[in-house]
C-alpha cells in the first residue's frame, strides 16, 4: 500500500503563486508516474501535470507556463509550483501515483486552492 500526504494549499489572490508537496510513502514500485490532478465540484478530475520516474513531463495546457513539476526520486516527493495563478485554478488538488504497468493509481486526500481577491 502506498499513502501519499500532500500540503501547501490555501487561499491567494490572483497573480499570485502556490507550491504544492505531495511525499509518498509505503510499498513503492519503480517506473512510477507523479502528479497532480483538480476536481471543482460538477466536474471530472482532470490532470494538471505529471512526471515519470525518468523525468518526462505532461502538462495541461491552461497551465502551461504557469506551474513546473518536479520530483525527487530518492524521496518520493513531487511538488507543483504554480503561478500567475487565476480564478479559474480554483480546485482541490489531488496528488497521485500511478504505476501504468501494474494499472494501479494512488491518490492522496487533496488539498484546497483558492484563489480569490
Amino acid at each position: 500500500q502506498v499513502q501519499l500526504v500532500e500540503s501547501g494549499g490555501g487561499l491567494v489572490q490572483p497573480g499570485g503563486s502556490l507550491r504544492l508537496s505531495c511525499a509518498a510513502s509505503g510499498s513503492i514500485f519503480s517506473g512510477n508516474t507523479m502528479g497532480w490532478y483538480r476536481q471543482v465540484p460538477g466536474k471530472q478530475r482532470e490532470l494538471v501535470a505529471s512526471m515519470s520516474s525518468g523525468g518526462i513531463t505532461n502538462y495541461t495546457d491552461s497551465m502551461k507556463g504557469r506551474c513546473t513539476i518536479s520530483r525527487d526520486n530518492a524521496k518520493n516527493t513531487v511538488d507543483l509550483q504554480m503561478n500567475s495563478l487565476k480564478p479559474e485554478d480554483t480546485a482541490v488538488y489531488y496528488c497521485t501515483l500511478k504505476v501504468p504497468a501494474l494499472g494501479i493509481s494512488y491518490w492522496g486526500q487533496g488539498t484546497q486552492v483558492t484563489v480569490s481577491s
